[in-house]
């Protein structure tokens, strides 16, 4: 026995044991990222929260317009952030509606009125005084500075509004003049020279997109729509708690059959997958904890699922394996053979999914294009411990001279 390959064997079964461990199990409480599964947000349907639809309205002082909903948008995603949710989904349905969904709000009837009250735009010295407001503000558009090629943002202001920022900026060169909307800063320019013919420059952004961005906030300091509310759903976190269980169990309950039959069935190669099953779970869970994506209950369906594919590919790995043992040939050399003649069928399979999963998430919304996230994610982790992970501890068990014996591999 080679005990060098071993005791490789040994420290992959342990790492492994010690990450599952730091995965679910509070070992150190005063860690916040511990256990690390912790860090994935939780939908709202697992964790409740409030489903809004909201709809424009027309009115004499301000019809529906495409432009005037996409500033209405812009406003809606700037106001969310104060509820603290895990990545909020606003989409628009159609020309008039807009989507909201807020999970882990705890008053939704706060924020769904914080959300349509009328915003306000304020112009603040560096001492705090108000000296100018969203009234008197005309427009704000984006450009390029045709010396430069900079992205800035031009405002004009109202008469009276154009008279006050000439005193102000008069008084006030070389300080610096906050823009507040909604009592957050958007940004604090500072003040090179007085400006008194009521048009100014905000410059320099990073791209023309980002200049396009402020513009719409900036003339949008009230919601240029009347907003309605259509829906107002409110999801209780006991359904999903209790339907995230019933999938927890569900998913132990999958993964402990798939063990028993790998192991009935292929013996030494199942043990194998077995493992390799275990470390696909981990990766996905770590990459979903890295990436802070939020599950739902069809993420979670897609995480199963790419479960099944894993070992649809081992099992394709191991039927291979078989077949190479039994024409004859060393253990050592039938592992090889056996992957690369199951890659082709594994790598086609894999991709025809991968397309599926793109054009879900191209078409879909919401749960839709979450079930195709982790489904994409699982797939790409299948064919990592299928095809490497699962030769490599294959390869390392045949070097060791542990087990020789070909029935142990099926044959």
């Amino acid at each position: 026995m080679k005990w060098d390959k071993i005791l490789k064997l040994a420290g992959v079964v342990l790492v492994t044991a010690a990450i599952a461990v730091l995965a679910a199990v509070p070992l150190f409480p005063g860690i916040k990222w511990l256990p690390f599964v912790n860090l994935i947000n939780q939908g709202l349907d697992l964790k409740g929260g409030v489903h809004v639809v909201l709809e424009a309205q027309d009115t004499p002082e301000a019809p529906v317009t495409d432009d005037r909903v996409k500033q209405a948008m812009a406003i809606l995603e700037n106001r969310v952030d104060a509820f603290g949710a895990a990545e909020p989904t606003i989409q628009q349905q159609g020309p008039r509606r807009i989507i909201i969904e807020l999970a882990g709000v705890q008053d939704p009837d706060e924020a769904v009125s914080t959300l349509i009250k009328t915003a306000y735009l304020e112009f603040k010295t560096e001492d705090g005084t108000t000296v100018l407001t969203g009234r008197q503000l005309k427009n704000a558009t984006e450009s390029k500075d045709p010396r430069t090629g900079q992205a800035e943002v031009n405002l004009e202001f109202e008469p009276d509004g154009a008279k006050a920022f000439a005193e102000i900026t008069a008084a006030n060169v070389g300080k610096r003049l906050a823009i507040v909307l909604d009592g957050n800063v958007l940004q604090a320019p500072s003040i090179d020279e007085p400006i008194p013919n009521g048009k100014a420059r905000i410059a320099p952004y990073e791209s023309l997109d980002e200049a396009h961005n402020i513009a719409i906030l900036l003339r949008s300091g009230s919601l240029p729509v009347k907003l309605e509310i259509m829906e107002k759903r409110t999801v209780g976190p006991t359904l999903g708690a209790d339907s995230l269980d019933k999938s927890v169990k569900a998913g132990i309950a999958g993964l402990i059959g798939i063990v028993v039959f790998m192991l009935l069935y292929y013996r030494i190669p199942g043990l194998v997958a077995s493992l390799a099953l275990v470390i696909y779970a981990l990766i996905l869970l770590i990459v979903f904890a890295a990436l802070h994506v939020t599950l739902t209950l069809p993420g979670v369906a897609g995480f199963l699922l790419g479960l099944g594919m894993a070992v649809d590919a081992n099992v394709i790995i191991f039927e291979r394996l078989k077949e190479e043992l039994w024409s004859g040939k060393t253990l050592r050399s039938a592992i090889d053979t056996g992957f690369k003649r199951a890659f082709v069928a594994i790598f086609d399979s894999n991709a025809t999914t991968l397309i599926a999963a793109a054009i879900l998430f191209y078409f879909g919304t919401g749960p839709i294009k979450g079930f195709a996230v982790t489904l994409s994610i699982g797939i790409v982790a299948s064919m990592f411990t299928a095809i490497t992970m699962t030769r490599w501890l294959l390869q390392l068990l045949a070097g060791s001279n542990l087990i020789q014996n070909t029935k142990m591999y099926g044959a």
